[in-house]
């Protein structure tokens, strides 16, 4: 395998259901600590590509490859393994675990830890330190021992965050991350991100264009299935193709609620 100057890249990911095409020649690269918002109407394929990418789906045609190695056809725990790690729109918490217990989860199978019923969890000094490591990222130390259930929806998206970069994957994909938030979490929750995925490529799908310009180092557009425009934010904004199909409507009314 020869190395790759990319961390990710579709090449002409094409995803059929029956006879429904939803993903028609999705193409697209992202460089090592990367950050790409993918942008577009509802109905356009983003979680598709997202279930692609993360393996929850197999790809009709076209190849994804992760570091320079395809994983089209990999299972979803094989993708992961090799490095690429994903969160979802709906939290995904062990509710009745401590915040603590929930990211030592996420780091004990990274570190090599397999399943054993005479191990005691708190001699694991190495996961529990890393545990402890990601929970100060996160700014969730003071939670510590609090039941992942009693957290505030902030918190819960911030545990989120942090079970999904526990492991240490490489490349990470974050599922409209901001989505139910105040303005307020929101900005907060914007620097957050940008301070756990230091060093790491990240992809996002988010309606917030204030996330998106605020975030992305390049934007993707995908309009039914295809993206129509993928480069940096301020071209993809005024990309005339783009504000026909999809951005000029938004921006306007993102403008308007900040009055602009």
């Amino acid at each position: 395998m020869s190395a790759s100057p990319y961390a990710l890249e579709l090449n002409d990911v094409r995803k059929s259901f029956g006879k429904t095409e939803i993903i028609r020649g999705a193409s697209l690269q992202a460089k090592p600590g990367e950050r790409i918002a993918i942008i577009g109407p509802n109905g356009a394929g983003k979680s598709t590509l997202f279930n692609l990418i993360s393996g929850r789906f197999g790809v009709s045609t076209g190849d994804i490859r992760l570091n320079g190695a395809s994983i089209a056809g990999r299972k979803p725990y094989e993708i992961n393994r090799m490095g690429l790690a994903r969160s979802f729109q709906v939290s995904n918490l062990f509710v009745r675990l401590s915040v603590f217990e929930n990211i030592r989860c996420a780091v004990l199978w990274s570190m090599g830890y397999r399943y054993a019923f005479w191990k005691f969890l708190a001699d694991l000094r190495d996961a529990n330190d890393r545990a402890d490591e990601v929970l100060r990222m996160i700014k969730l130390d003071r939670k510590r021992d609090v039941l992942a259930m009693n957290l505030t929806y902030a918190e819960q998206r911030a545990l989120e965050i942090g079970i999904t970069i526990a492991g240490g994957a490489s490349v990470v994909l974050l599922d409209e991350p901001t989505a139910g938030m105040s303005k307020s979490e929101t900005t907060r929750f914007i620097q957050l991100i940008r301070e756990v995925t230091v060093g790491k490529t990240l992809l996002t799908v988010e309606h917030d264009m204030g996330v998106v310009f605020g975030l992305a180092d390049k934007i993707a557009v995908l309009v039914y299935g295809e993206v129509i425009a993928f480069d940096v934010p301020e071209a993809v904004r005024a990309n005339a193709k783009v504000q026909e199909a999809y951005l000029g409507s938004v921006l306007a009314s993102h403008d308007k609620a900040h009055g602009a």
